[in-house]
């Protein structure tokens, strides 16, 4: 086995065993923030729409990051290590029988834990192949699904048993991040590239620089605007008495994490290779078509079928989504800039993600569900006209004719 082999199975290895603490994690935002927030503390819809953008807060900040442990010399592994121990420390705090330090504990444990995106890129580019990294990334993401499911289905019982064991989810959180944090420690260390600048948001000249970059943000923008309005509203759709449903925490996880992610979990394996030799943009194009027909299903659907088509379509599409997010700047540029392509990304997206929810959350008082639900579909469906004229002007990276043997 060469060195390059063994890198990219240690890496892969220690990957998988995070991607099952990462599972237990993703929980919060989908489904368990939400229902403690309205269930427990009844929440106003400003404190909900704050509170859920946490993961955004941390994305936005992300250039900041990269930009602060390149110029502290730290490894990716070290940076994402120091981020998981903060993240662990905010769910131990939002164990406290108080509000304010549930959204604090909130806010801290999954910002910190977002930030850290372009890091996790950045030893993804370095250790994986590019020829089978889609591939490599859906095989571990299959364990972090399976243990979302699992673990959502368990955490929504013991709700349903009693509102006040909250903080027993927050514990298992906690060292969740702790085990992740270990996990990367045992990968092998990918230096990040220095950074001489003084400005920590250099890494936006890549906008103007890079014209598919660009166009593909502005589409990205679109979508992701749509995607992170309705994504919180779920779990308000279905807990909330006002929509005439006000269902329990174990059937709002049913609908919200357990049938989304045995959806996941099926077509976990189709994406990967697709991601490895498909246009990118047309691959995009058809995870977006999902999206929107899974939104105008689940909001507007008028009955459980809907809600089972909108949950089942929504996993699918995330299964895709969830990748491509994740990989897509591998694709078009070279791996010395590949973190800071990510920044950018990460960067809007945490811009819409805390505009998002927060506008959303304020749309519930002057419209129907159902009517933002078009309105986010006509969003995706202007995000994919953008691509659809830019997809003869992407090719990514030139492929070897050769692929590498699959890392077992």
């Amino acid at each position: 086995m060469t060195h390059v082999d063994t890198i990219s199975s240690t890496t892969f290895r220690w990957e998988r065993l995070r991607s099952v603490a990462a599972g237990v994690t993703e929980t919060a935002n989908s489904t368990f923030l939400g229902v403690i927030a309205i269930q427990y503390f009844h929440a106003s819809q400003e404190m909900k729409g704050v509170l859920l953008t946490n993961t955004c807060l941390g994305l936005l900040i992300s250039p900041l990051v990269l930009w602060f442990a390149a110029r502290r010399g730290w490894s990716a592994g070290k940076g994402i290590m120091i981020f998981s121990f903060l993240a662990a420390a905010g769910c131990l705090l939002g164990m406290i029988d108080n509000l304010g330090c549930f959204a604090v504990g909130g806010i801290l444990a999954y910002a910190a834990a977002a930030s850290v995106a372009p890091l996790y890129v950045s030893i993804y580019d370095a250790n994986y192949a590019l020829q089978v990294r889609g591939r490599l990334f859906a095989a571990n993401y299959f364990l972090r699904i399976l243990s979302n499911i699992i673990f959502a289905f368990a955490a929504g019982m013991l709700l349903d048993q009693h509102l006040g064991w909250y903080p027993v989810i927050l514990a298992c959180y906690a060292a969740c991040f702790i085990f992740s944090a270990y996990c990367v420690k045992r990968m092998p260390e990918v230096k990040l590239e220095p950074s001489r600048s003084r400005n920590p948001l250099i890494a936006l000249r890549h906008v103007k620089e890079d014209r598919v970059f660009r166009w593909t943000l502005v589409s990205w923008m679109l979508l992701g605007m749509a995607n992170l309005a309705m994504f919180p509203l779920r779990t308000e759709y279905l807990a909330s008495h006002q929509y005439g449903l006000g269902l329990s925490a174990h059937d709002v996880a049913l609908y919200t994490a357990v049938i989304p992610n045995v959806a996941r979990l099926v077509f976990n394996r189709v994406w990967g290779p697709l991601f490895d030799r498909m246009n990118f943009f047309r691959l995009r194009i058809i995870l977006n078509t999902g999206f929107m027909l899974g939104f105008l299903s689940f909001f507007t659907g008028g009955g459980v079928v809907g809600l089972w088509i909108g949950a089942l379509l929504f996993g699918i599409s995330n299964a895709g989504a969830d990748l491509v997010w994740n990989l897509w700047v591998t694709k078009i540029t070279t791996p010395d800039k590949t973190a800071e392509y990510m920044a950018v990304h990460s960067f809007l997206t945490g811009v819409r993600g805390v505009i998002a929810p927060i506008a959303a959350y304020q749309l519930t008082k002057v419209m129907s569900i159902g009517s933002i639900a078009w309105i986010c579909a006509g969003l995706v469906a202007l995000a994919s006209a953008l691509l659809w004229r830019e997809r003869g002007s992407f090719s990514g990276r030139d492929l070897p004719e050769e692929l590498p043997a699959e890392v077992e």
